[in-house]
């Protein structure tokens, strides 16, 4: 059983939907990251950023302790990892998935963020830092793309790992300010990750999480989520 640590934003939609892919039994342990469920001592204790996705697996590999393990890149390798599922043991195929899920958790992942923050969140409208976000979002949009062009998934062939972590990323695209139409291969392989059983199953279970529907982001919780420095780290 892994207990997933888990808020419906798309990184905590990354691990959902490797655990519906993979046929892992789970259970959710909400981290309201709205109202600051993410500083808790008891969550801090195996997930120190202060962010979730992070999950404890009670019955690891090794037969030993639970393992945690937190930052949603490194889970979804350890879950791989466990199950021999998503991410190829052969060098090479192992190399090129690899790539494409750091290009995901270093590039599309924080610059999408970014967007976000800068076009619907921030208190002020900075046309630079606007126009720098969505068109560095549509840069690795056309990064995709490309890659897709010739290949059905990121990875090649298959289904893996990094398509896990990136399709939540673009679930939000016309937030991002992209057209799908400008970018038709990534367009061919949104659809088809969106209508797998398994991606409908954990979009369905990680948003009963939050059966009210209220926003993550509200002016009440962007004093929590956009107000953090080294001094919330050291208390």
């Amino acid at each position: 059983m892994i207990d997933l640590y888990f808020w419906p934003t798309p990184n905590g939609h990354k691990i959902t939907i490797f655990l519906e892919e993979a046929g892992l039994d789970y259970r959710f342990e909400p981290v309201n990251i709205s109202k600051g469920d993410q500083f808790k001592p008891e969550f801090l204790a195996f997930s120190p950023n202060n962010r979730m996705p992070a999950i404890i697996d009670n019955a690891p590999a090794d037969g030993g302790e639970p393992v945690t393990v937190f930052e949603s890149g490194a889970i979804l390798v350890y879950l791989a990892e466990k199950t021999g599922k998503f991410l190829p043991t052969d060098l090479r195929g192992r190399k090129t998935v690899l790539e494409w899920l750091f290009w995901q958790v270093g590039g599309l992942g924080p610059m999408a963020g970014q967007n976000h923050h800068f076009v619907q969140y921030a208190p002020e409208r900075i046309p630079y830092a606007m126009e720098r976000y969505v068109k560095e979002t549509g840069r690795l949009y056309g990064v995709m793309d490309k890659r897709l062009a010739d290949n059905e998934f990121l990875g090649g062939s298959e289904l893996s790992i990094a398509d896990m972590a990136s399709y939540p990323w673009i679930v939000p695209h016309q937030r991002q300010q992209q057209d799908l139409d400008s970018f038709p291969n990534l367009k061919r392989w949104f659809n088809a990750i969106k209508e797998r059983p398994a991606v409908v199953r954990a979009y369905e279970k990680g948003q009963a999480v939050n059966p009210s529907g209220t926003p993550t982001v509200n002016d009440e919780s962007k004093k929590i989520l956009f107000g953090q420095s080294a001094d919330t780290v050291k208390r």
